[in-house]
């Protein structure tokens, strides 16, 4: 095994993963002296990223000797807690003259070695700081990071492509001043609508892109959830998530999946599909926003909204959405908001706005409403009063309208309302 590890060290050393696309959704340091944690859904980037803080380490002249990349997925590995740290010695014997100190350590899907977090402690307090480890399914949350990392390290989460980043792979235009430029975003903005941005697939057309999409619900739903937390009611948690899928954009009633359920002759407690709503949350297949309030504890009692990570994949599952545009569009917002790494809600109170967006920092609350086209007047009346009270609410004088491509700006009595196309609001100046 220490010979294998000898041969993979020097692979990786050597490997040119060709052209690395920045990440612009994340600002990693490289030298921050903390043991840096990248969790996200499968598939989102996670490699790539740690390529591209390789890459910045050699363009400040740290050479390649000095860097350890090791991917615990590699078939040839098959390594217990026991065997961890074979890699320092193999590297050692490799570069005697290396100090690990000065040694910058790369451990991909670290997740799939039990017992790994005592190995990554025992390296950051006696050997190196300069730890970077990924994980794309629940067995490394960030929630269990802070606790088996006891404030080593700092977590990061990582997203499917967010639009400004997909525009920048299909070579689309980084601004939107003329009509030209403008016709080939809202081009854009469709195909992100319905395709949504994994990385691995901008590549390919839509039928094979469906196809891998299905494979990665299946394994987020058998391996990262089913046996990640020994689910005994597989039948249960798939009707559930489907009821999920259905419900997208709207209120989800547990109770109501539950009752579905009993009346099909399932005998389940309705706590376990509240937990399963959290393990979907927590391998990065869904997020849930809770309704606005003042009061924390009202907030965290209220009914959930919840959002699927990726349009791409929403479409693949539940083919009926496609024929909704205006749901599409409230999750493709919801889901660019998450990626900026904003607290995300909803306002009800008579009437409805679709987001309450807040800085993480507790600041700066904004009201937006999410609207395919404002050219249907009950439909342009409705997102009007609910955003006006919305924001009459948080005591704000300005409100937004996301529509697909529409734009103008209205004016009432309380506030001032711009309605903005959404490839103009999320792109990127």
């Amino acid at each position: 095994m220490k010979q294998q590890l000898k041969e993979i060290i020097l692979e990786n050393q050597q490997f040119d993963p060709g052209p690395i696309f920045n990440r612009e959704q994340l600002q990693v340091p490289v030298n921050s002296g903390m043991i840096i944690s990248i969790v996200g859904a499968r598939r989102s980037g996670k490699t790539f990223l740690l390529y591209y803080l390789i890459d910045q380490l050699k363009k400040q002249h740290i050479s390649g000797k000095n860097i350890i990349f090791i991917n615990f997925e590699d078939e040839r590995l098959n390594l217990k807690q026991s065997d961890l740290d074979l890699i320092l010695q193999a590297y050692q014997e490799l570069f005697p003259d290396k100090a690990l100190a000065n040694t910058f350590l790369f451990f991909d899907e670290i997740q799939n070695v039990d017992g790994w977090e005592k190995f990554i402690r025992r390296v950051y307090d006696t050997k190196s700081k300069n730890i970077f480890i990924t994980g794309s399914n629940s067995r490394l949350l960030s929630t269990e990071i802070a606790t088996e990392l006891r404030g080593r390290t700092v977590s990061y989460s990582i997203y499917p492509y967010s639009f400004s980043e997909f525009v920048k792979t299909q070579k689309g235009p980084d601004n939107f001043n003329t009509q030209a430029n403008r016709s080939k975003l809202i081009h854009l903005s469709e195909k992100f609508l319905f395709e949504g941005g994994f990385p691995e697939l901008t590549r390919f057309e839509p039928p094979f892109k469906i196809k891998i999409l299905q494979e990665y619900f299946n394994v987020m739903i058998y391996r990262d959830i089913i046996e990640r937390y020994s689910v005994s009611n597989p039948e249960v948690l798939k009707f559930f998530i489907k009821k999920i899928f259905s419900a997208v954009t709207g209120p989800l009633s547990v109770n109501k999946s539950y009752n579905d359920l009993k009346s099909m002759g399932y005998k389940i407690s309705n706590k376990y599909l509240y937990e399963y709503l959290e393990y979907c949350n927590a391998v990065f297949l869904t997020q849930s926003i809770s309704k606005y309030d003042f009061s924390e504890i009202k907030q965290s009692k209220s009914d959930k909204k919840v959002y699927i990570i990726d349009n791409g994949l929403l479409n693949a599952i539940d083919f009926g959405v496609s024929e909704n545009r205006g749901k599409l569009l409230e999750n493709m917002v919801a889901t660019e908001f998450l990626k900026q790494n904003k607290n995300l809600f909803y306002f009800k109170d008579g009437t409805e706005c679709d987001f309450i967006v807040q800085e993480k920092n507790h600041s700066n609350l904004s009201a937006i409403q999410v609207s395919l086209s404002l050219q249907n007047d009950t439909t342009r009346s409705r997102e009007i009063k609910g955003l006006v009270n919305a924001c009459n609410h948080l005591k704000i004088k300005n409100g937004t309208i996301i529509t697909f491509d529409e734009e103008e700006t209205i004016k009432e009595s309380t506030c001032t309302i711009d309605v903005i196309p959404f490839y103009k609001y999320f792109l990127s100046p």
